[in-house]
């Protein structure tokens, strides 16, 4: 169990645990274009959907999930939840939820598996959460592509050696960054994933800001404390 200051996340059957990029997305994501709609695209335990919940008025706040286990717990999660009446989770893949899409989002967000690696662990249930093969970029961009409301946004967290590979397809989509930041583990490391939000217009002029978590074990900066303090207990 996972405790939040608003919600509550349980994660025993889920094999992708609530972890710092999962925050820093849900934390990050712009919700300026106030949005009605949202998707969560490989939800897991449902934390970005619960997080855009508290953070946002939107009404409608979709989650799809291909593992069952997974899916039975989201499916927990939200009905624990301050939200429940906002929050539904599909029991499904992403081409199986695209195949008769009825609805279009204004926020589309995704924490997508990104291991691309060719091996697989013995752990059948982490490999589909974690692998790339379970959720491709392509297919992901394709979803926003064709989901994206008007003035819609993508916002993803994925590996920083993944950036440029991403931002190309999302362009061949007509999907342009309108916002970037570049996340270190500490003030020494190198750049470990990029926060990446999307819209269907070019900005004429796109700065990139960078933010580092901690300056040494569990100490935390103030730029990460600003960001994650509403939703951690201790921040």
């Amino acid at each position: 169990m996972f405790q939040f200051k608003q919600f509550t996340i349980q994660q025993d059957r889920c094999a992708m645990k609530v972890g710092t990029d999962g925050v820093l997305l849900g934390a990050w994501c712009p919700i300026d274009n106030h949005p009605f709609s949202v998707l969560d695209i490989g939800s897991g335990t449902g934390i970005l959907s619960l997080m855009l919940a508290q953070r946002s008025n939107a009404e409608q706040i979709d989650a799809i999930e291909i593992d069952e286990n997974a899916y039975e717990q989201c499916v927990e999660n939200f009905e624990s939840s301050p939200w429940s009446d906002r929050l539904f989770c599909f029991h499904a893949g992403l081409d199986e939820f695209m195949d008769e899409p009825e609805e279009e989002y204004d926020i589309i967000i995704s924490n997508p598996p990104f291991y691309s690696e060719d091996y697989k662990s013995d752990n059948e249930q982490r490999d589909l959460a974690r692998f790339q093969d379970a959720l491709p970029f392509e297919d992901l961009v394709e979803a926003a592509q064709l989901l994206l409301s008007e003035n819609g946004l993508l916002a993803v967290i994925i590996p920083f050696k993944e950036e440029a590979k991403f931002i190309n397809l999302c362009a061949d989509a007509e999907l342009y960054p309108v916002k970037i930041t570049r996340v270190k583990g500490t003030p020494t490391t190198e750049i470990k994933r990029s926060l990446l939000a999307f819209k269907r217009y070019e900005l004429s002029v796109l700065t990139a800001d960078e933010l580092v978590v901690e300056t040494a074990r569990h100490q935390y900066t103030s730029d990460y404390i600003a960001l994650t303090k509403d939703f951690y207990l201790k921040m």
